[in-house]
């Protein structure tokens, strides 16, 4: 038919959007059925409607002046011809749409179809709408499988038995449709897809089980430039760079984006004690850094939104940038699976496993003062770890195992020789199907793992206890349109202690077992650690042990005195009580250190001993004070403090463990809006912020964003504040986008880096 042939390029379409280009051809028709001579049928423009189709498809927020439309879901543009109207009795309209850079009919990545004729649920309509006199509304609607990305838009005319005239009418991007019940990521609740899609501001769950904060984030899924970013990064994934025919048929897959946004979101160069580890070369967005040292970057703790990131990665050419914790990681996912259109979330596990061995085991290893040692296993529990749930069909799965899935951007070993981990079914974790694609089993031991605490002494190992429900607490995401915590722990698992949690225990760790006695432990992920020999010795056992408590009949506890505020002496007490009814003589060594968030200890700095005398059923107080000057030098920028007490009873070699984390606290920065928000019209905003420290602190910077009221990040420069300095600076702003708003702010200084604080506001649409 030669639809290929296209001319040289033609005028600007109506909308801007691409061009029309003159046919190669034109020629004079006639023969039955027509009236007279007529001439070929010529388009002179053409119209994409951006903006009316963007509202419709969610995407104006995006873009007015761009197409960019969801499959399974119709959109409308107009032809205007040049020299007469459409005659169906007489023209043939077929339009070809491609995308990728290697356009294939069989690949489903070029796809050709005509006006007024249906296909299969597979493929591309075009359908006739309303008809002027020398123009022609027509309606076209990608199948909910279709591939998303840019698309080419052409169109060629056949004038009865003439030659073809072929024309580009324009490009347009194609997203993900969670509005449409034929798309695997259709999601059929209003609020859940405003929350989930639309909503560009959120919090990210930080600190403890005991103390859990909001940290607000930015994820601005809809600012200028960011789903081109998107598109960019899917072309710079490994994928693509191999076969980026076969990378740009599976796009259409939610599985598939998924598992390469995950693996794109985190580079493998990462910084851990401050050597490079995984540093094959790529172009992964952000750099990871668990040592400390951030002099050649950003502070994780310092970031307050997405934007940033993704902009400066596409500034410095797909440069990775540093630095991130799994928390950066999880929010700069979540923005760009919205911004493609696939319902997403971020979800923070505190008291996170991290089992490198596979037996569901995390061993913690303390030596006779109480302090937690390195492990050499590597295994961990991280005082929080945060991931994202994306919504989608799982068609590779048996039935029911769609809906959340776990996509961890911070994954600690490869999946199909990838650094990303899932999408592993929600349910298929509670349920302890760790038989499941993807990395199943990985993920249920971040929430479900038994905890093996162990005495090293003299080059020997004491087992101390294991404690079946250390692991997977208060698994939390932000609440649906409100900025409520929601608790999704029973998501995850069934409640602690309770015979179905033991029972799909031990359900997973047969699974398990079965898989490595067949040499197929982990098919679809290689360890990057050998595995432990004590796969089927007594660590392994799901029966939990009796406590040291139980045996030596002594209780130990600590007890914060006041609440842990930065800047503050830490005072608490160790509570001892004797349930027998014998004398009881305790030793117990006590120390503190510093934890970085993924369970890493840093060295000891306050130790004591306390020698306990207790009379039967008698409790008693042993008071301690950790002085700010003693403990302030030693500090991470997670401010974790880990408190221990290892108690021996003279007359028992049991020992009893017992500790406390604590999350030392800053007072939050205050933001006032000053006056009514309206769009396009000028707002102040006062921003509140001191120092708590007794101490001047210098380097001080405020940082502030906001997707619609800020065009970027806004960065003040402080200085100096003096010891419990408060200050007051109004910063003005034009808003350009209406609806709710979120405010995000951060203060940072050379002794401490995230102080945050945020506003939400409503702007108006302006009279």
């Amino acid at each position: 038919m030669g639809v290929e042939s296209e001319g040289k390029r033609g005028r600007k379409n109506r909308a801007g959007q691409g061009r029309v280009e003159t046919p190669a051809s034109s020629e004079i028709i006639g023969g039955p059925g027509t009236r007279g001579w007529l001439t070929g049928l010529e388009v002179a423009l053409s119209d994409l409607r951006s903006s009316w189709n963007n509202v419709y498809h969610h995407t104006e927020d995006i873009s007015v002046d761009h197409l960019l439309v969801r499959r399974g879901q119709a959109f409308n543009i107009t032809l205007y011809f040049r020299n007469r109207g459409f005659l169906p009795v007489v023209d043939n309209i077929i339009f070809v749409v491609e995308t990728g850079p290697l356009p294939d009919l069989a690949k489903g990545t070029r796809a050709v179809f005509s006006l007024g004729k249906h296909g299969g649920p597979r493929s591309w309509i075009a359908l006739p709408e309303m008809q002027g006199d020398t123009s022609l509304e027509v309606s076209l609607c990608a199948p909910p499988m279709a591939a998303v990305g840019r698309y080419v838009l052409k169109v060629h005319i056949n004038s009865f038995q003439g030659t073809v005239s072929a024309y580009q009418l324009g490009e347009f991007i194609l997203l993900f449709n969670p509005w449409c019940p034929g798309d695997a990521v259709y999601l059929d609740s209003e609020p859940q897809r405003q929350e989930y899609v639309v909503n560009d501001y959120g919090f990210i769950y930080q600190g403890n089980k005991n103390w859990i904060r909001p940290c607000p984030w930015n994820y601005g899924q809809f600012e200028d430039n960011i789903i081109d970013i998107c598109l960019e990064l899917l072309d710079k994934s490994l994928n693509f760079q191999i076969d980026p025919a076969t990378d740009c048929a599976l796009r259409g897959n939610p599985v598939y984006i998924s598992r390469v946004v995950c693996a794109m979101v985190r580079s493998p160069k990462c910084q851990e004690g401050g050597s490079q580890i995984n540093s094959n070369d790529d172009n992964g967005v952000l750099n990871g850094n668990w040592s400390e040292n951030y002099l050649d970057g950003v502070n994780p703790a310092e970031w307050t939104g997405s934007v940033a990131i993704l902009k400066k990665w596409h500034a410095t050419g797909c440069q990775p940038v540093r630095y991130g914790q799994c928390w950066v990681f999880a929010a700069v996912m979540c923005t760009v699976m919205r911004c493609l259109g696939i319902p997403t979330r971020v979800t923070t596990n505190f008291d996170s496993g991290h089992d490198t061995d596979g037996n569901l085991i995390i061993d913690e290893y303390y030596d006779s003062t109480g302090r937690i040692l390195e492990n050499k296993k590597r295994d961990t529990v991280w005082n929080y770890h945060v991931w994202n749930e994306c919504w989608m069909a799982r068609q590779d799965l048996p039935p029911g195992y769609g809906g959340w899935q776990v996509l961890d951007a911070t994954p600690q070993e490869t999946s199909n020789g990838l650094y990303c981990c899932g999408p592993a079914s929600v349910r298929a974790i509670k349920e302890g199907e760790v038989d499941l694609n993807y990395d199943t089993p990985f993920v249920f031991a971040m929430v479900n793992a038994d905890c093996m605490s162990w005495l090293v002494y003299g080059g020997k190992e004491q087992k101390l206890h294991q404690d079946t429900t250390s692991v997977g607490h208060f698994i939390s995401t932000k609440s649906i349109q409100s900025d409520e915590r929601d608790d999704i722990t029973e998501n995850y698992k069934y409640g602690e202690g309770s015979p179905e949690e033991r029972l799909v225990f031990q359900k997973a760790l047969q699974k398990l077992r079965a898989r490595r006695s067949q040499g197929a432990f982990r098919a679809d992920s290689q360890p990057s650690r050998p595995m432990s020999q004590s796969w089927n010795s007594h660590r392994s056992l799901n029966i939990p042990s009796h406590r040291p408590s139980d045996v030596v009949q002594v209780s130990l506890k600590f007890k914060l005195l006041d609440p842990p505020n930065m800047g503050q002496d830490i005072n608490f007490v160790l509570l001892a009580l004797n349930m027998s009814s014998q004398f009881k003589d305790l030793k117990v060594n006590l120390s503190a250190q510093s934890l970085l968030h993924d369970g890493n200890p840093l060295p000891p700095f306050w130790q004591d001993t306390a020698f306990i005398s207790l009379s039967p059923d008698e409790e008693k107080t042993y008071t301690c004070k950790i002085p700010y000057s003693q403990y302030s030098q030693y500090l991470s920028t997670d401010k974790l403090i880990r408190i221990s007490a290892l108690g021996e009873e003279k007359s028992s070699p049991e020992k009893i463990l017992v500790n406390k984390i604590i999350t030392l606290t800053y007072p939050g920065i205050t933001i006032n809006i000053l006056g009514a928000a309206i769009m396009y019209q000028p707002l102040s905003i006062q921003v509140i912020f001191s120092n708590p420290l007794l101490e001047p602190v210098e380097d001080c910077v405020l940082t502030l964003e906001g997707s619609g009221l800020f065009k970027k990040q806004q960065r003040i420069l402080i200085g100096v504040l003096k010891p419990h300095h408060k200050a007051t600076i109004t910063v003005k702003t034009i808003p350009f986008k209406s609806g709710p708003r979120q405010i995000q702010a951060n203060l940072r200084s050379n002794k401490f880096k995230d102080i945050k604080g945020y506003r939400n506001l409503y702007v108006d649409f302006a009279l």
